[in-house]
This record gives C-alpha cells, sequence and structure tokens, in this order.
C-alpha cells in the first residue's frame, strides 16, 4: 500500500513537472537551432540578438495548475483527516513556510527525485553543465519576477529556507539569479519517509527517553514537568533548568516537551564546542529537531571559560524549543532572548528507588527483586540510575549468576568521573566491620555516621530536616584519635558498607605556599567531590582545619581567611566527607558546629588488643605452637596500626627463615616498633622474652 504522505509529494512534484514541460515546449519554439548538439556551450549571434531583441520569458503557472494544485490539496487533506502523516505538510507547519517556500523546495528537490530533470534544468539553464535549478529559474518556474523583492526574499540566508537548513544556495560568487539551488540529503532523505539523522551530528546529539513515567504524586518533578510542558505547547520555546547534584533536569526537560508532545534530542555542549564547525551544527541540530517535531535539550550549559557562549547564543536563537540544562547560573548575556529559569530540585529518595526498580526491570526483570537500598548512598540522576542498571546487568551476565546487590554497587560506582582521581587517592575499600576493634561507643558511631549517609536524601530533603542559608546536604564527620587507632580504617570500613570509593586528600596537592592558592585547591576538590558517590577523607586535617588566630601579621590574616573559606564550603558541601585527626585541639571550634559526627578512637586495651593480634595474623598465615597472643596483648602497650606492622615484619621474618610465625618472629618485630617509636624493651614488659627482645636486630 502506497504511503499517503509519499504520495502527496509525488502528485507535488508532478505538478513541478507539468510546468517544467511547458516551459521546455515555450524554450524550444522559441529556439533558432533545436538540434545543435553543442547547445548551452557557446552562443550563436542569433541567439545574441534574440537575447538583446526578445527577453525570453517562461510561461507562469496557469489555472489549470491552480486547479490541479487546489485538487491535491483536498486529497491531502482528506488524508490527514483519515489520520495519515504527510511529511511535506508537516515540514512546512513545523518550520513555518508559506506556499512560496514549498514550491522552491519541490523544484530544488525534483533532480534528487527523479533524473530527467538534470537534463531539463540543463536545458532551461542553457548550459549542460548546470543540472540544478539556479534561483532564477526557480522563481521564474513559480512564476513570480525576478526583479520581485519579497520573493528574491524568500532565498535570503536570514529566511526559514536557509537559516533553517532546508535549502543550500551554491555558487555564491555568480550573480544571485545564476546561483543554483540544491536540497540537502538530510531533508529529501526525511520527505521520502527515512529517519536517519544527519550523520554530520552522530557525536552531538541522540534521542532522549525518559527513564520512567514521573510518578503522579511526586510534587517535587511531576508538577514542574506538567507546568514547563503546558508552557512548550503554548509557544514557549527557551528555557533553563538549573539542577543540583543528584537532580533530573534532563529527566524533567523530557517529560515537559512529552506534555508538549514532542520529542526530546539532547545534544552535548561539551562537544559542540570543541567542533570545529560548530555554527554549521547548530544549524543542522535545529534542523533535525524540527524534521523529528523534537525539542533540544542542551547541556551541561558552564561557565564562559568553559563554553562558547556564542554558541549558547545561537542555540537559543533557534525557532525550535531549547531547554538549556546546567549547574550554573544563567548570564544573561548568553543570549537577547529571556529563558524561562526554573530551579530542579534533587530526585527524592522515593523517586530515585522507584526509577531503580523501573531500570532493574527493564534490563533484568529478576533483577527487580535486588534490593535497592544497597545503593541508597549514591546520589544518581535518572540518567545515571539507568546507565548503572545496565552495567549491573552485564556484570552478572559476566559473573554467570543472578543479579545481586554487589552488581548494583559496581554499576553505581562506574558512573562516577574521573576528576577527582586528579586531586585525591582513589582507594578500593576492602575492609568490614569485621575487622574493627573497636569500644562498643565508637562502634555504635560509626554505624550512626554509615546511616546518616544512607538516609539523608530521606531526612533532609523528603522530611525537610536542613533549613536553608545555603546548606547542602553533606554529612561531615570528625575521627579524632592518636595515630594507629583505626581512624583510616574506619573510613574504609564506612565506605565499603555504602558501596562507595574512598578518596583520600593529598596535603601535596592543596596546601600551597602562594596566597590564595590553597583555597582555589579546595574548591576543586570540593567541586569535583559533588559530583562523585565516594567517602571524602581528609586525612591530618588539623594542617587545613587548623584554629584562626589574632592576627599579628599578613601570614595570620591570610591564614584566618583560609580557615573562614573552608567554614563556609564545610556547609554548602553535599557530599559525605571525613576528617582525621590526632590532634583534636588544634582544630578551630567553629568546625566543630558544622560536624554531624564526632568520634573518637581511644588506644586499645588489653582484650582489644588481642583481638587485633588475631586479626592482623590472619588466618592464612602459617603459625608455630609457642605463640601466645594473649601474652601480647596483655603486656605490649601498642595501637592497631603498630600491632599490624609488627605483625607484618613477623611473617617477613618467618618467610626469610623458612618456617612457620614464631613467638621470636613476635618479640623480635615488636621490639623493633619500640625502636621506631623510642621506647625502651623492659622487662617489666618483655617478661620472659626480654633476652630475644634485646637480640634482635
Amino acid at each position: 500500500m502506497t504511503d499517503p504522505g509519499l504520495a502527496h509529494l509525488l502528485e507535488r512534484i508532478a505538478l513541478v513537472e507539468e510546468r517544467v514541460r511547458r516551459a521546455v515546449t515555450v524554450r524550444r519554439a522559441d529556439d533558432p537551432e533545436p538540434d545543435d548538439p553543442f547547445r548551452g556551450l557557446y552562443l550563436s549571434d542569433e541567439t545574441v540578438r534574440r537575447l538583446l531583441d526578445e527577453p525570453r520569458a517562461l510561461p507562469a503557472p496557469d489555472e489549470i495548475d491552480e486547479e490541479r494544485l487546489a485538487a491535491a490539496e483536498h486529497r491531502a487533506d482528506d488524508a490527514e483527516r483519515a489520520g495519515a502523516h504527510l511529511r511535506l505538510r508537516c515540514l512546512a507547519r513545523e518550520f513555518a513556510l508559506p506556499p512560496l517556500d514549498v514550491e522552491l523546495l519541490l523544484i530544488a528537490l525534483a533532480p534528487d527525485l527523479d533524473g530527467r530533470f538534470e537534463q531539463l534544468y540543463g536545458y532551461l539553464n542553457d548550459d549542460v553543465t548546470r543540472r540544478r535549478p539556479t534561483a532564477g529559474l526557480a522563481l521564474a518556474l513559480c512564476g513570480v519576477p525576478a526583479a520581485s523583492a519579497a520573493a528574491r526574499g524568500r532565498l535570503h540566508p536570514a529566511a526559514p529556507l536557509l537559516a533553517r537548513g532546508l535549502l543550500l544556495v551554491e555558487e555564491g560568487e555568480r550573480p544571485f539569479l545564476g546561483r543554483s539551488l540544491r536540497v540537502p540529503d538530510r531533508v529529501a532523505g526525511h520527505l521520502l519517509g527515512d529517519d536517519t539523522p544527519d550523520h554530520r551530528l552522530a557525536d552531538l546529539l541522540t534521542p532522549l527517553t525518559a527513564p520512567t513515567p514521573l510518578t503522579a504524586g511526586d510534587v517535587h518533578e511531576r508538577g514542574p514537568a506538567e507546568r514547563l510542558g503546558a508552557a512548550l505547547a503554548a509557544g514557549l520555546h527557551l528555557a533553563y533548568l538549573r539542577e543540583p547534584p543528584g537532580g533530573s533536569a534532563r529527566a524533567l526537560a523530557v517529560e515537559a516537551l512529552r506534555v508538549a508532545g514532542r520529542r526530546a534530542l539532547a545534544l552535548d555542549l561539551t562537544q559542540l564546542a570543541r567542533d570545529p564547525a560548530a555554527p554549521e551544527a547548530v544549524v543542522a541540530a535545529g534542523r533535525e529537531a524540527g524534521l523529528a517535531g523534537a525539542g533540544l535539550v542542551a547541556g551541561p550549559v558552564a561557565t564562559p571559560e568553559g563554553e562558547r557562549p556564542a554558541l549558547v547564543r545561537a542555540l537559543a536563537a533557534l525557532p525550535v524549543p531549547v531547554l538549556f540544562t546546567g549547574r550554573v547560573s544563567w548570564e544573561p548575556e548568553w543570549s537577547p532572548a529571556v529563558p524561562l529559569l526554573v530551579e530542579v530540585a534533587r530526585t527524592g529518595a522515593a523517586t530515585r528507588a522507584a526509577l531503580w526498580r523501573a531500570a532493574l526491570d527493564r534490563v533484568a526483570p529478576q533483577g527487580a527483586a535486588v534490593d535497592q537500598d544497597a545503593a541508597a548512598a549514591f546520589v544518581l540522576t535518572p540518567d545515571q540510575v539507568e546507565r548503572a542498571a545496565r552495567t549491573a546487568h552485564q556484570q552478572a551476565v559476566l559473573s554467570g549468576g543472578p543479579l545481586t546487590g554487589a552488581h548494583l554497587l559496581h554499576g553505581a560506582r562506574a558512573q562516577n568521573s574521573a576528576g577527582l582521581e586528579r586531586l585525591a587517592r582513589r582507594i578500593r575499600p576492602t575492609a568490614g566491620w569485621t575487622d574493627l576493634v573497636l569500644p562498643p561507643p565508637a562502634l555504635a558511631r560509626l554505624h550512626e555516621l554509615a546511616a546518616r549517609a544512607r538516609h539523608r536524601d530521606r531526612v533532609l530533603g523528603d522530611w525537610a530536616m536542613r533549613p536553608g542559608g545555603g546548606r547542602g546536604r553533606g554529612v561531615m564527620a570528625l575521627f579524632a584519635g592518636d595515630s594507629g587507632t583505626g581512624k583510616t580504617m574506619s573510613a574504609e570500613v564506612i565506605a565499603g558498607d555504602l558501596g562507595l570509593d574512598l578518596y583520600t586528600v593529598d596535603l601535596a596537592t592543596v596546601v600551597d605556599k602562594y596566597v590564595g592558592e590553597t583555597e582555589k585547591n579546595l574548591e576543586r576538590i570540593f567541586t569535583e567531590a559533588a559530583g562523585v558517590n565516594a567517602v571524602l577523607l581528609f586525612d591530618e586535617a588539623d594542617a587545613i582545619f587548623g584554629k584562626r588566630s589574632e592576627v599579628k601579621d599578613a601570614h595570620d590574616r591570610y591564614a584566618n581567611v583560609e580557615s573562614a573559606y573552608l567554614l563556609q564550603r564545610m556547609e554548602s558541601f553535599d557530599g559525605l566527607a571525613v576528617l582525621a585527626t590526632n590532634l583534636r585541639a588544634n582544630l578551630d571550634d567553629a568546625f566543630t558546629r558544622r560536624l554531624d559526627l564526632v568520634v573518637d578512637f581511644p588506644r586499645p586495651g588489653p582484650e582489644q588488643r588481642t583481638a587485633l593480634w588475631e586479626r592482623c595474623l590472619g588466618p592464612s598465615l602459617p603459625r608455630a605452637g609457642d605463640l601466645d597472643l594473649e601474652f601480647c596483648g596483655t603486656s605490649f602497650e601498642l595501637a592497631g596500626g603498630d600491632i599490624r606492622s609488627a605483625a607484618v615484619t613477623a611473617a617477613y621474618l618467618a618467610a626469610e627463615a623458612g618456617r612457620p610465625v614464631a613467638m621470636a618472629d613476635l618479640i623480635a618485630a615488636v621490639a623493633r616498633e619500640y625502636r621506631k617509636l623510642g621506647r625502651l624493651c623492659l622487662e617489666s614488659e618483655f617478661g620472659p622474652y626480654v633476652a630475644l627482645a634485646h637480640d634482635a636486630p
């Protein structure tokens, strides 16, 4: 069955052919040498005389043409009422083309649909090498005079046909009437029913679909989508959706366009800014949106240094709905048109859980039964949730088993950007709760910290338990205690329990001797950390979070500015950060107020030290029968880090001797730790093993 849209297009091309036939007939009747094989390659004297004395004119459309056009359009009306999609008509409506523009487009399109038109146009152009219609020929076939300013204006670069990329006027070095007209292949393909996007936009433009229908009960997301969609349907063409980390600006834009009856196409502004022919890509993107009946969702919008404002201005000028997304404030000079500014709320815990369920159900129906609370600590956008679910499914396929919470965490971690790795050291957590040997109060505080990180969106977002004032939704904790008491390991355990990576901030990348540089480095770390789901550990935090002091010279003044900046930045931080110090008294009291939890790490007692010896030696290490770990735990007052170091030293000694770890190895290792710490090996501590301690190298 013939496609009604294609039938309508071919019927209109047939009308063009009738006019071309009449024009050829008139030209042949007036041609003194119609059978000249070199026609069009030279001008004879007779031809020159006729050009001077009798200017040639092509026949204008007559009443028969008008009747045939009216009949064709009447049939098109009937087809549309029956539900047919007529692409030529839809294109004319979407691009606001008047009838003359449609005729010019069809005349230029004819050689791409029927090869005979190349020869016919070459004949009418009096040049066999020019096989496309010229501007003068096209205007003549439409029955408008070449001197008509209004008609010539339809081929102006700012007119819809050219500005929207539907028609190309080539050979600009020629006079206006001699310039050839061509329809881009993408437009011709679209009119013939091909929806393959322009290859020019392969790396810039992708179709978007909403990850899941937004729940009607979520007033934070469904309401704005409906209101924005209504505004788009009413004629709004420009909006800027500003989102926080974990926001759903793209999902909101897609849903709003769906409400307005349009598809969504995502335009990557970062890639566009790198394109050497970006202005042409902007025109092509606007044309693609018009052909698809879609709106553009362009982002991320960055500061003028990061993106070229001229591209944002060019996109904003497109006569298609353009919804920008980003995290920065909109600069008025980016566009003469004033966009609708929309502050997008961060995706709530309930909505994100629904997104996880829907995404898992799409990629692996059995995965919907997986507990999504495993990834509750991850602040992900709807697009990231969709990608994380696909990654989790791929990991499950690779493992050959069902999809589990571990696969879910792997997929969620895969959405982290690598920007923070340039500023901090990444640690993949391997320790668990069973590896911690701490008193019950400290252990309870650590569990509370994990719970705060896991449920912060529900408590601070859905339940609105954090007031305004620009405060973020971050969780800040202080780990205070002597060196080796388990602060870093506890941060690793927290990260592992939440399924997050641990990033340890290297002070060498932060502290700078030049004024203001330390604050800039910290700002880069906080900014990158806001877009990464991880635990940020500031070890030896007193070095940069120290007390403010009385200003006696310029050094004191700038040191106080540094601390004041950190106080402000901590309040707006949205991530999970742990400050570790063994000099709690050196921290400014103002930091304490901004901390959610303070966990004190005391030195271990005898029972805890015995347990630490047991854990540090591990189950795989071969042990001799004379090991007395209870003696080691009771007699040697060492911190957990020191015990681990001694256990490793003992293992090396045993490996070198080619036997299991014996008590002598442990005593020798402890003696070395004592010397490292500047302590004496006393008989009161080493007891019967004091001789082994003194003999240790």
